[in-house]
């Protein structure tokens, strides 16, 4: 219910105002278990991409949205509530598994979840190597991966912006993968590897960032599960 009248709400309110350019709608399935991997580049990425898939999207979210006090912690509350965010506790030991844990739960609903391989936003623009996270969700659960590209998100709410701002802003929905047989009888660490590395390539073609061959870290002042965002 709450998703639903966030959606209704926030969906043509953030359409009239950023009148994003949404490509590829068509190959996200319809129905059944399935995993949008995106590229990361702001906090707002987490909006874009349940405001423009034609289903709903559940991604992860820092629990600190959910319990902020005052009218900026009520505000930002109402906000993950209404795109159906899922909180995680980044503090915790386990947070890792319990966010694989939350994530393998919505596939096992036959939901989309939506993840970012980086780990966390990128500030440079580029496309650092992806986590195996990913691929250990898409061949546990056995579904497929829709790689997912964002531009322009960067210039609605920059690293260290506390105000959103009026951007030009795309997202694009590449073809489905799926990995299922193809990585039968592979040794896992190798078969994680392989699917995040296609996974991240994909990612790329729709994008047209530049790649970094290394992995993308939190900064100092934060901490948490590679998936989480």
């Amino acid at each position: 219910m709450i998703y639903r009248a966030g959606h209704i709400v926030l969906k043509p309110l953030s359409h009239a105002l950023y009148r994003p350019t949404i490509r590829g709608a068509e190959n996200v399935p319809a129905t059944g278990g399935v995993i949008l991997a995106s590229n990361h580049l702001s906090f707002i990425d987490s909006f874009a991409i349940p405001l423009a898939a034609p289903r709903k999207v559940r991604f992860l979210a820092k629990d600190d949205y959910f319990t902020g006090g005052g009218p900026r912690g009520a505000v930002l509350r109402e906000l993950f509530e209404g795109i159906g965010a899922i909180p995680v506790d980044r503090r915790s030991s386990r947070a890792a598994q319990e966010s694989l844990d939350a994530a393998l739960e919505v596939l096992g609903e036959g939901d989309a979840f939506g993840i970012y391989p980086e780990g966390t936003r990128s500030r440079d623009g580029r496309l650092y190597r992806g986590r195996t996270g990913v691929a250990f969700l898409a061949l546990t659960a056995a579904v497929p991966v829709v790689p997912v590209a964002l531009a322009g998100t960067q210039d609605i709410q920059p690293v260290g912006a506390r105000f959103p701002r009026l951007a030009k802003v795309s997202v694009t929905f590449g073809a489905p993968l799926d990995f299922t047989q193809r990585y039968a009888g592979v040794p896992q660490g190798r078969a994680r590897r392989a699917v995040t590395d296609e996974i991240m390539d994909a990612i790329a073609a729709l994008s047209g960032q530049p790649r970094a061959d290394t992995y993308n870290e939190l900064p100092p002042e934060a901490s948490g599960p590679a998936i989480a965002v």
